[in-house]
């Protein structure tokens, strides 16, 4: 493997393992509707990472459904669930296995982060709203992911490969307004669902803190 392989590796083990989700695992071997979740979960992501296109093996685009992943388990079991879809596509051979730390930087820690950060943001300075759960934390956070994303992995592939900028402005960037729309509907859909219907699977939603509270005012 190469030096970034390895230093894709050695930083994504250190931010799981720095960041692991202790209460993950008892509420998983209890719940079995948790289990369901999380096994529909990780089926979800590998539907929509395995449907793909590019016209270059480095620059291929997909949906990434880590926005409504992040809001639903939190970032931390967010991150370890994703970085588990990664290891089934390298298992399917999908990816190689040299690449799943680099992949799950770009691909899923720093998106998730981002999309976090995002979501903190909004609930510190914004109006503790069911719209603005909906609008703002998943449907604006998952189209600014999407676009953090392209981003990333575009600084990568320049960086690494023999690949110039404007080829990758050309041919990877400029459809960067085409995939972020479908990702923001995408996740602000899912989340508009959730927590209507199931909304005690949302880790990041209260129906107290944004409907009763509001409601008794």
């Amino acid at each position: 493997m190469t030096v970034i392989q390895w230093g894709g590796y050695l930083v994504g083990c250190g931010i799981l393992l720095c960041n692991i989700p202790y209460e993950f695992w008892p509420k998983f071997k209890q719940d079995k509707h948790y289990q369901h979740l999380v096994f529909a979960t990780v089926v979800i992501l590998l539907l929509l990472w395995f449907l793909r296109a590019g016209i270059h093996t480095d620059l291929q685009v997909h949906f990434l459904g880590l926005t409504a992943l992040m809001l639903i388990h939190g970032w931390r079991i967010a991150a370890f669930i994703g970085s588990l879809s990664l290891i089934l596509m390298a298992v399917f051979g999908s990816i190689t296995g040299g690449d799943i730390g680099i992949a799950a930087l770009v691909g899923v820690i720093f998106p998730i982060l981002f999309s976090s950060g995002i979501f903190l943001l909004s609930y510190r300075f914004l109006t503790h709203h069911i719209f603005i759960y909906i609008f703002v934390s998943a449907f604006i956070n998952g189209a600014l992911t999407m676009c953090f994303h392209l981003l990333l992995t575009s600084g990568l592939i320049y960086w690494v490969g023999d690949i110039s900028w404007q080829y990758i402005v050309d041919n990877y960037l400029i459809l960067m307004p085409l995939m972020a729309f479908p990702e923001a509907l995408l996740n602000g859909m899912v989340m508009t669902l959730l927590i209507v219907y199931q909304p005690e699977w949302v880790r990041t939603f209260s129906e107290r803190e944004y409907m009763h509270d509001r409601e008794r005012k």
